[in-house]
């Protein structure tokens, strides 16, 4: 995938998990792209960790998803914030 379906893909899954999280998460399209594409990372490793994926397989859609919500949740409590 090219680095404009990544960045998409990233908007997408990180629009997705904002969505999902309760509460409310001060961040702009930017932030939100990266959340979505390191949420996809986070999938990625431990979906290989697990051995749900191959090396060099993505993460599912879902599994992007909770991977974002995870690291928004993460943030959220080293910020002391409300995402909980």
């Amino acid at each position: 995938m090219g680095i404009i379906g990544t960045i998409v893909v990233g908007l997408i899954v990180g629009a997705l998990a904002r969505l999902v999280m309760p509460g409310d998460q001060k961040m702009g399209w930017i932030l939100t792209c990266l959340l979505g594409i390191g949420g996809s990372v986070l999938a990625g490793f431990i979906g290989q960790a697990l051995g749900w994926y191959q090396a060099g397989q993505g993460a599912g859609w879902i599994a992007s998803v909770l991977g974002a919500v995870l690291l928004l949740f993460v943030v959220g409590k080293f910020r002391g914030g409300s995402s909980s």
